[in-house]
């Protein structure tokens, strides 16, 4: 089975680099920028069509819902029932449902598959991924989806991968606004991130972020692995589909607030821990 992978950026360049390292046949890659179609055992291709064509898996990874659109409607033409497609972006749930029709209209098979955690996990192959299509589907694509994941879980038919996965960040933005709300005020009173980080290790406050986070936080280290660009993206998809679910998240509107105030200072390239330059 040969497997095709779209969109080379930091996160899709080290998922495509564990596919061509594990995958017993042939691998296919392309991106829009041809300096990141060089991936270490996989075939670079000119365009997506081109990889599409010759693919039977076609995986896509891109930062939005324009341009996972951009990149259906381009290969859609060659879409036939000896393909499956797999988008693993994180976009608009109701988007992709869109997505899924059109593609399963052209006898295609369709999952959403978006992914958690951030780059050291994709070049560890260690993401957590989260399925939204039909189960026979889901039983033919695990193997695949777990080069690049050591915890892949089926949500439901298609669009509910992404609804859980929106849900997740909009969890990870309110936990990492209480950390930085908190450590703000610890500091304040001479208390520093590492202390801190220490003592609420001890007690019911303990999270992954803090404990990922604490050295990059107290070495003032942004450098991006995952940005606040893509988070200000995710809070904003979460008050749409909250809005759309009749839902009130007024934690999550706090943490929308704080995101966009971190874009209108132009941080948005930085990684979104950098937010708490934003609550200090």
């Amino acid at each position: 089975m040969k497997i095709g992978m779209i969109g080379l950026g930091i996160m899709g360049e080290a998922m495509c680099q564990n596919i061509a390292a594990k995958h017993g046949d042939t691998v296919y890659c392309y991106d829009i920028v041809p300096e990141k179609r060089n991936i270490p055992g996989a075939v670079p291709c000119e365009s997506s069509v081109d990889l599409a064509r010759q693919a039977d898996v076609i995986i896509s990874m891109v930062p939005k819902a324009e341009h996972a659109w951009a990149v259906y409607r381009e290969i859609l033409p060659v879409l036939d029932a000896s393909k499956i497609c797999i988008d693993m972006s994180t976009i608009e749930p109701q988007e992709s449902r869109k997505i899924s029709g059109l593609v399963e209209e052209r006898g295609a098979r369709f999952a959403d598959a978006p992914v958690v955690k951030s780059r050291p996990a994709a070049e560890a192959g260690k993401l957590g991924i989260y399925v939204g299509c039909a189960e026979d589907l889901y039983e033919t694509i695990l193997p695949i989806l777990s080069y690049m994941g050591e915890n892949v879980i089926r949500m439901g038919e298609n669009g509910a991968g992404l609804v859980m996965k929106i849900c997740h960040n909009a969890l990870v933005s309110q936990i990492q606004n209480g950390v930085n709300e908190t450590a703000t005020l610890a500091a304040a009173n001479g208390i520093d991130i590492l202390t801190f980080a220490q003592a609420i290790s001890y007690g019911g406050g303990q999270n992954f972020y803090l404990d990922s986070k604490k050295q990059a936080i107290a070495d003032e280290n942004f450098k991006t692995a995952f940005s606040i660009e893509n988070m200000n993206k995710d809070v904003h998809i979460c008050l749409k589909l909250a809005e759309e679910s009749g839902v009130r998240m007024p934690g999550e509107e706090n943490a929308v607030r704080v995101y966009e105030t971190a874009m209108e200072k132009g941080l948005g390239a930085e990684d979104f821990s950098a937010t708490i330059k934003v609550v200090r």
